[in-house]
């Protein structure tokens, strides 16, 4: 059974209560289990908890839910932005899949309403991953 880390944006509760609903149905339904889930207060936060998750011996995968909504600055893009970046270093320095299932930037919150199932797109990716990358251990000459 693969097992998934968790991390929710608090930021904008009410929609992202609603995405963090959708990831466990998402994982239920793929008999996946999830590990823990970490709530941050918004998605710039993510990344920390997104790396502490990976670092544990029995998260297979780790998946980030939240939504940034625009205002009247470019708040959100600079948000997205560096999350996004952040997100995929810790994927990749953890050598543990991290999908960013975080709806923005330039969105209404209608729109971000709309967009909820983005949280179980996150945790399906996340187990994809998990099933198609090749083991990151070599084989030792008795394996080949």
């Amino acid at each position: 059974m693969t097992t998934l880390g968790l991390v929710v944006a608090q930021f904008n509760r009410p929609i992202t209560e609603q995405m963090e609903q959708e990831a466990l149905e998402a994982a239920n339904a793929a008999g996946a289990e999830v590990y823990e889930t970490v709530h941050v207060p918004g998605v710039y936060d993510a990344p920390l908890a997104a790396d502490r998750l990976a670092r544990r011996e029995g998260v297979d995968a780790v998946a980030v839910i939240g939504t940034v909504i625009t205002g009247d600055t470019n708040h959100d893009q600079v948000i997205t932005d560096a999350t996004a970046q952040r997100l995929s270093d810790v994927s990749l320095e953890r050598d543990t899949p991290v999908t960013l299932g975080v709806t923005g930037p330039g969105m209404s919150a209608a729109e971000s309403r709309e967009r909820v199932e983005n949280a179980a797109t996150a945790v399906d990716g996340a187990l994809d991953l998990v099933d198609e990358l090749p083991d990151p251990t070599p084989a030792t000459d008795s394996q080949q």
